[in-house]
């Protein structure tokens, strides 16, 4: 089996403490083990999973002319108790405004699920994920 794209190369480098500055292509990322100074790995794995559905959500919609005027993204993450303390559950709330009817939303937010979300099919497959969403005026 031939990988369909070259392989993503990221490089970290420590900085000081628990501080350590990522770099992928042309962009910097900072994380800090203790959140002092940036947010931790867990911390930007939640902004990550977040983020690539709320654009895959964008994308599916505004692709289907569903003018969409903003969105919001609420992440929650519950973690087990004992190390390595991974995501068991998460949440995932969008708030939406513009034209767009509800039935056109779950049917995004399936795709990005079922299908292009890379980060959340990257996750191990037995965390529980609930989706929910609200449409405004």
């Amino acid at each position: 089996m031939t990988d369909a794209r070259p392989p993503l190369v990221a490089t970290l480098e420590w900085d000081d403490d628990q501080q350590f500055t990522g770099q992928v292509g042309k962009h910097e990322v900072s994380m800090d083990g203790s959140a002092n100074a940036a947010p931790t790995p867990v911390q930007l794995l939640a902004l990550l999973l977040a983020g690539c559905m709320a654009i895959d959500l964008v994308h599916i919609l505004t692709r289907g002319r569903h003018p969409v005027r903003s969105l919001q993204t609420t992440f929650t993450g519950h973690r087990a108790a004992t190390d390595p303390k991974r995501f068991t559950r998460v949440r995932l709330d969008f708030t939406l405004q513009g034209d767009v009817l509800p039935e056109h939303v779950e049917r995004a937010l399936q795709l990005s699920r079922e299908k292009y979300c890379s980060v959340w099919n990257t996750f191990r497959q037995d965390i529980e994920l609930e989706v929910g969403f609200t449409i405004e005026a």
